[in-house]
């Protein structure tokens, strides 16, 4: 396969790995960092709950595009950078054909050689009138990511100039998309609610934890980066719509157990007797008495079938194919990534250098099937 053939793509694929340099929320006092590649991933977990309540009503969602469709609006945001909301939506609507020249220009600055196909369709996107379900159902999930963050917020800057405004255009937004069931399950709080905080939950959480480094990543940011880029290996040999659903999904809350145990390093796991067994059977446990009772009954067959073994191969005859070490060739190349820009950016320690060299060795010796060492020269080959 050619080199434009390709939509895995290690220049499009740094591009959403360094959203975690883009700060959200910067001109106001907050509790925590809150990043563009974390609500991404958030919105992204929201969107699943959504269509899946959607799916529950009787409508077709379309798994495929609603992925798509969050990975071009991540783009589109890139691309755009920091601009308010007001702003940001003011200019797609009084300046929409310029602003679509502009991204798609950025678009191909930053990935000149993307697969003609994922390239044709983020045009189609820029350039549509998103009036979709799907593209409806990512509107409420990032309107609901908004929230979930300015509420976060809000107390400590309730005397700053316009923050009542802010509250009321937020409150607006979510409110033009209450036709979804899923954000009206969503702010009536309750379990709906529930299931999303405890995602948003893995945004407190750093990987890497006690080593330096920069930017500092979390649980669920790097998830979305494990998905994104499961998805677009998916792209590139041809897998079926339920496979693209259960990779991509599987990736994004592949994590999701250590919001009740937290990210426990590997070393720890790997040289303390008997703990990675023990670790496991608590989380299954956990995940069984707390996380399976937030979700609709109909729905836990499937996300055990997600989030339990996520890195085995699974050949489901009612789920479909899972590619579970694929997915984990990914988590490693994610990890790698983290290790390795923020040596380049020149924040470094012992336990960073060992760890980069021995991701990138795994990476070399296990990852031809995912072309890991022609992505890991790309990436080394960049000027960041």
């Amino acid at each position: 396969m050619s080199d434009s053939d390709r939509a895995l793509n290690m220049n499009l694929i740094f591009r959403f790995f360094d959203a975690a340099n883009m700060h959200r929320w910067n001109d106001h006092l907050r509790p925590m960092d809150l990043t563009e590649l974390d609500k991404q991933a958030h919105k992204v977990a929201i969107a699943w709950y959504i269509g899946k309540k959607e799916e529950d009503s009787g409508a077709h969602v379309d798994w495929t595009r609603i992925i798509e469709y969050c990975m071009f609006s991540f783009i589109q945001r890139t691309a755009l950078t920091d601009l308010k909301p007001e702003i940001f939506h003011k200019i797609k609507k009084e300046r929409s054909e310029e602003i679509a020249e502009y991204v798609l220009s950025e678009f191909d600055n930053t990935a000149p050689d993307m697969e003609t196909g994922f390239r044709r369709r983020f045009e189609d996107y820029i350039r549509s009138d998103r009036k979709r379900l799907e593209e409806s159902i990512i509107r409420g999930a990032h309107y609901l990511a908004t929230k979930w963050e300015f509420d976060l917020i809000s107390d400590m800057n309730r005397s700053f100039i316009g923050i009542e405004k802010t509250r009321e255009a937020i409150r607006s937004e979510v409110e033009m998309h209450k036709e979804l069931v899923g954000v009206r399950d969503i702010l009536l709080g309750g379990s709906a609610m529930d299931f999303t905080n405890m995602i948003g939950q893995l945004r407190f959480q750093q990987r890497w934890t006690r080593t330096p480094r920069i930017p500092q990543t979390t649980v669920l940011g790097h998830s979305l980066m494990v998905s994104n880029m499961t998805y677009l290996h998916d792209l590139d040999r041809g897998t079926g719509p339920r496979q693209k659903y259960n990779d991509y999904f599987t990736a994004l809350f592949h994590d999701l157990p250590e919001v009740l145990t937290k990210d426990v390093i590997s070393p720890v796991k790997t040289n303390v007797s008997g703990l990675a067994e023990l670790l496991n059977e608590y989380e299954t446990d956990s995940v069984r008495s707390e996380i399976m009772p937030l979700l609709p009954e109909e729905w836990r067959d499937e996300f055990k079938f997600m989030i339990f073994d996520p890195f085995r191969f699974k050949d489901d005859p009612v789920h479909g194919v899972t590619d579970g070490p694929t997915i984990k060739l990914f988590d490693v190349m994610g990890a790698y990534m983290e290790a390795y820009v923020s040596r380049r950016y020149g924040i470094s320690s012992s336990s960073l250098r060992i760890g980069e060299d021995d991701l990138r060795s795994r990476l070399i010796r296990e990852g031809g099937s995912v072309g890991a060492a022609d992505l890991i020269n790309r990436l080394e080959s960049m000027d960041i």
